[in-house]
């Protein structure tokens, strides 16, 4: 257990550094890199919540669980923050362009919630991997849960105080 701990302390803050330098190369600015990254935070509260809870305890399958919504979480960010920059690319205003991916969400047009949805499949573990795997699987759930939720509601604010992209 205190050498998965260890090898933990090392891989999630490698895992972190990677979708960084990834949304960075996909986005070009910093500052979308941060709005993209920022919705980490977000999905974390889910999974702590799901896991207080159920009354599951941390465990190497409960952080391995953290590293797979990181790269979910991230994904949905990525997926709201190209959608705002869209609407606003094609000349809505920022205050609508800002609320637009919201609006698309919640009613279920365009391909946003197709790809939300998307994000959030995942397989089926039989047998003794269930049993290991579940900590991983609450911890993914909650924050597949709670974190759209977030999302909606703080990275709209967080890219409205943000200064805009100079064109």
């Amino acid at each position: 257990m205190q050498d998965a701990i260890k090898r933990l302390s090392i891989l999630v803050p490698v895992s972190i550094g990677m979708i960084l330098l990834l949304l960075y190369g996909m986005f070009g600015t910093m500052r979308n890199t941060l709005l993209a990254a920022s919705v980490i935070p977000m999905a974390v509260v889910g999974g702590i919540f799901t896991l207080v809870l159920t009354g599951t305890p941390f465990s190497v399958s409960a952080a391995i669980g953290f590293v797979a919504l990181f790269g979910i979480s991230v994904m949905n960010g990525v997926i709201f923050l190209s959608y705002f920059r869209r609407v606003n690319a094609f000349g809505l205003e920022r205050k609508d362009a800002i609320i637009q991916p919201g609006t698309t969400l919640l009613s279920g047009r365009d391909d946003m919630r197709c790809g939300l949805r998307r994000s959030a499949a995942r397989g089926r573990a039989t047998g003794s991997a269930r049993r290991l795997a579940a900590p991983s699987r609450v911890v993914v759930v909650g924050g597949i849960l709670l974190a759209p939720i977030l999302i909606l509601i703080i990275l709209p604010v967080m890219i409205d105080v943000s200064p805009p992209l100079q064109r």
